[in-house]
């Protein structure tokens, strides 16, 4: 079309109907915008124009072509690559494709989310657990970071690391959607322009639509990749409000039942965990405070779910399509952690046969209890 404003910062066509989209800008600025198009001004589309004048990314929406495209140049590059994940989605947010495309370049792994954990958290303990499940996949990181882009926990060391290891290589941000890599990013940005003066604020050059470039004062690039979507993450089959409401905000605090085995617990309408052989135990559940949890007898639990799956057992809501819950079993011969993938996890004693279930056994796993 004729009237088709560019964003001179992306390339991308303005346009105001799709915030998520490239070249979004709100419809009172671009209708400024398409007035003042034939004085020659320069115009950038909101996300550039937060770039530029905030040090602000918004995230890049971009399918998984795209993405793997770019990883596949990776290994031409001279790069250090960033894995952030969610450290309660770890398996399922952890870029197993990584070993393909990185070819002589070094990778660390930063698990967000670490201000959630409880207080009496080891770090080293939950370092050698995501080691131990990197490895178990062929991945081997060179170094492992345990942050919060929230609160900005544990960041002077992770920016310490990236100022040591960007002077003669470009720093590339990779990760699933919904584990904070951008906002991440822009905590870091924050602070190494505030504490080391490293961002070059007086001129971003043009960002492009699978990327976005953020120039450091010695020549090299911190580098904001796609968001990939896998099915394997709760979180993309979920929408915003049921997503604020299994996603933990604060310190999780243990919720301890005690059950014999023919007990179930269910988080909400999202997991469950039938109680099928051992002793009367203690089962305690780290989850978002809102999240609802509700036990019953196993003999009645089918029929307590299908009653008032939508309603009381919310997420998912009823017009949610989500694949029904699939069990696994699970004998354990230690403390161990039942893993719900991006809902949370629940710890339990040794000598206890479970099942556990969640829609298609999304995020379902067990590891050695790290609390």
């Amino acid at each position: 079309m004729d009237d088709q404003i560019i964003c001179i910062g992306c390339g991308a066509v303005l346009q105001a109907d799709n915030a998520e989209e490239a070249g979004y800008l709100p419809a009172s600025r671009l209708k400024q915008a398409q007035e003042s198009a034939d004085e020659g001004n320069d115009i950038y589309c909101q996300r550039c124009f937060r770039l530029r004048h905030y040090n602000e990314i918004m995230p890049v929406k971009a399918d998984n072509d795209d993405f793997l495209k770019l990883l596949n140049s990776l290994s031409e590059k001279k790069a250090l690559i960033v894995n952030v994940v969610d450290l309660f989605d770890f398996t399922n947010s952890l870029l197993s494709a990584i070993k393909r495309f990185i070819g002589k370049n070094d990778f660390i792994l930063v698990g967000n989310k670490f201000d959630l954990f409880p207080q009496n958290s080891r770090q080293s303990k939950i370092k050698d657990w995501m080691r131990q499940e990197a490895n178990r996949i062929g991945l081997h990181p060179k170094k492992i970071f345990l942050v919060s882009a929230k609160s900005k926990t544990n960041l002077p060391e992770l920016i310490a690391y990236l100022d040591q290891n960007s002077h003669d290589q470009d720093v590339y941000f990779v990760g699933t959607t919904n584990v904070g890599k951008s906002t991440l990013l822009n905590a870091v940005i924050d602070q190494m322009g505030e504490i080391q003066n490293l961002i070059t604020t007086s001129r971003f050059p043009g960002t492009t639509l699978d990327k976005i470039e953020i120039p450091l004062a010695n020549g090299h690039f911190l580098v904001d990749t796609p968001g990939i979507i896998t099915k394997n993450q709760l979180a993309t089959r979920l929408n915003a409000q049921e997503l604020s409401l299994i996603s933990p905000q604060k310190q999780l605090k243990p919720v301890t039942f005690q059950l014999n085995p023919g007990n179930t617990l269910f988080l909400a309408g999202l997991g469950r965990v039938d109680y099928l052989k051992g002793e009367k135990a203690s089962f305690t559940v780290y989850a978002a405070r809102g999240l609802y949890i509700h036990r019953t007898k196993r003999e009645n639990a089918d029929s307590f779910y299908a009653k008032h799956l939508g309603e009381l057992l919310n997420p998912p809501e009823q017009s949610a399509e989500l694949p029904p819950l699939k069990g696994k079993e699970y004998h354990t011969k230690e403390k161990s952690d039942l893993l719900f993938g991006g809902i949370g996890f629940i710890t339990i004693p040794a000598n206890c046969l479970v099942r556990i279930y969640t829609p298609d056994q999304i995020g379902l796993g067990i590891r050695r209890a790290l609390i």
